[in-house]
């Protein structure tokens, strides 16, 4: 992947990455699936849409996901977010009325993040590529090994960062992060994944958004404008 367009801030800290043979063999793997015409989301120039949207020295919060969205239409590139026009996911629906009854914000009508990610959200997937219709379909091909290594420099900056873990497979995959718990510096928030099937186990009363601008604004960093604007007509 010696050809990959990337943020400088990330691309020069990630290009062992880019060169090792793990991410040579996930790039064989998506070659053979594309030629054999399987349909993959997002679309190839959306793969690294979180890390360019979100330079590493602009990371101020990180949410982590699992997989992209495998309808059509509705992964680009950032986790929990879709396209304009397209509804907004049962998750994200309860992210919204988390949002609503921790800082009094109206749920947006749409599910287009990317207002959170030229803030400082790292919207990231563990793996960042699906097979159309097929959920986990491209998991245990190398994208995980390359999310670890994002999350690993996001750990390894010296601003104060906040972590916002949503059910056990982000809490996992993120378990190395140096919190304050720890004695690190960084706020590891933890709650049950927003899905409907798990929401009301935890994750409604989080109050993860506020708790994310006080730290924020305690260490000298600007709070996030969780409000989504309204998206031209």
């Amino acid at each position: 992947m010696s050809d990959i367009k990337l943020h400088p801030g990330w691309l020069e800290p990630l290009r062992t990455e880019f060169e090792s043979p793990y991410m040579q063999t996930l790039k064989s793997f998506l070659v053979a699936e594309k030629a054999a015409g399987t349909r993959i989301f997002p679309r190839g120039d959306e793969w690294f849409r979180a890390l360019d949207l979100t330079p590493l020295e602009s990371v101020r919060v990180v949410i982590l996901g699992q997989d992209p969205y495998h309808g059509e239409g509705q992964a680009h590139g950032l986790c929990f977010s879709v396209k304009p026009g397209v509804r907004p996911p049962p998750s994200l629906v309860n992210i919204y009325k988390e949002l609503s009854s921790d800082l009094d914000i109206p749920p947006a009508r749409h599910g287009f993040l990317e207002h959170w990610a030229q803030q400082g959200v790292l919207l990231l997937n563990s793996v960042l590529t699906v097979r159309m219709g097929a959920a986990a379909s491209h998991q245990g091909r190398g994208w995980e090994k390359f999310t670890d290594a994002v999350i690993r420099l996001v750990n390894a900056q010296e601003a104060p960062t906040v972590f916002m873990l949503w059910g056990s497979y982000a809490q996992k995959k993120a378990a190395f992060v140096d919190s304050v718990e720890r004695g690190g510096h960084h706020l590891v928030l933890k709650a049950v994944h927003p899905s409907p099937l798990s929401a009301y186990g935890g994750f409604f009363g989080c109050r993860h958004f506020s708790q994310a601008n006080a730290f924020l604004a305690a260490h000298g960093r600007t709070p996030i404008d969780w409000a989504l604007p309204e998206l031209p007509a």
